[in-house]
């Protein structure tokens, strides 16, 4: 009985302790995870992020022992899901699968934000980069980007081009690339992306730039043409692709998506999850799988990927002051 008391009270102790200093009581026994972890994933379910989570959490649950359960909290461009993380403790049980435009763009969209992409967040694992295309409609005689920017300004405001809504990756890159090819076009804003290549697809729009997983299957069918990738190297996807900086030096729009947890995560744990999701990442069956709709996942430490991060905050936020881009309420 005064053994079973002993050990007892040693293990609350541990806790206790564990607590006071911050670490988690997990840490502090050696054993994490030891019950469920959270993914927040801050859009709907069947979005790109919401497929790479629930398949990365399969291999996470066969590793670890533990289920590691995705969680949909959509909402206000991604700010709600992001926002529960950031407030919830920083013991490694609660994640967050965020992007480039969460964490590097709404600070500089918003006003009002009730957190701050960088200083809120400890970057854990930069996850995938998703291909990012641009595509015209195929009535519009180009078939390279000098050929569309050549067309562009000899019918100066006839292009419109489609976006997912006012400060959308798709309309930074649009508003990027007529500041950067001196032409002039008109933005058509929609509800989403659905409805923008759609409205591409029927020639109501001439121009889309948007992820691969929704731009590809229309282009294999002839309804779309894909001139570009809009990243800063050419896709392992698409390797006869080329990039828009190929005819637009210094143009780069590299979407990305992320691991993150809440702000003072310990060390060693971040390092111990790094490895995990890496792990997972380089297995044949989540790269075959996100690769099929346009992915690509990388394998990187959280110091890199925190360098990522602060340099693409950095650079969005004066690219949306130069392009001046309206901020609303968060």
């Amino acid at each position: 009985m005064t053994e079973r008391f002993t050990t007892t009270r040693r293990t609350a102790l541990t806790a206790a302790v564990a607590a006071s200093l911050g670490i988690p009581a997990a840490r502090a026994q050696d054993r994490y995870p030891s019950r469920p972890v959270t993914i927040t994933v801050p859009w709907a379910a069947g979005g790109t992020t919401d497929i790479l989570a629930r398949v990365v959490a399969e291999p996470l649950r066969r590793a670890t022992g533990q289920p590691f359960v995705v969680e949909n909290r959509s909402g206000a461009s991604g700010n709600i899901g992001s926002n529960a993380v950031a407030r919830a403790r920083p013991d490694g049980y609660t994640l967050l699968f965020g992007s480039m435009s969460t964490h590097a763009m709404n600070d500089a969209l918003f006003n009002n934000m009730p957190f701050h992409g960088v200083d809120d967040f400890t970057p854990i694992a930069l996850l995938a980069f998703v291909l990012n295309t641009m595509v015209i409609h195929p009535g519009v005689p180009a078939n390279t980007v000098p050929e569309f920017i050549a067309y562009a300004k000899a019918n100066p405001g006839k292009i419109a081009y489609a976006s997912a809504g006012p400060g959308s990756t798709n309309h930074l890159c649009a508003e990027m690339f007529a500041r950067m090819a001196g032409i002039e076009m008109v933005h058509v804003p929609y509800r989403g992306g659905a409805p923008a290549v759609q409205d591409t697809v029927g020639g109501q729009t001439q121009l889309f730039f948007s992820a691969g997983t929704q731009t590809l299957p229309h282009v294999r069918d002839g309804r779309l043409k894909l001139l570009a990738v809009t990243e800063g190297r050419r896709s392992t996807l698409l390797p006869e692709v080329p990039t828009v900086a190929e005819s637009l030096p210094g143009y780069e729009m590299a979407v990305w998506y992320g691991a993150l947890g809440p702000k003072g995560m310990p060390a060693e744990l971040v390092t111990q999850i790094n490895g995990e999701i890496n792990k997972a990442l380089m297995q044949p069956e989540v790269r075959d799988r996100m690769a099929a709709i346009g992915v690509e996942v990388v394998n990187q430490t959280p110091a890199e990927f925190g360098r990522v991060l602060a340099a693409d905050a950095a650079k969005w936020s004066r690219v949306i002051r130069e392009l001046n881009i309206g901020m609303t309420s968060a």
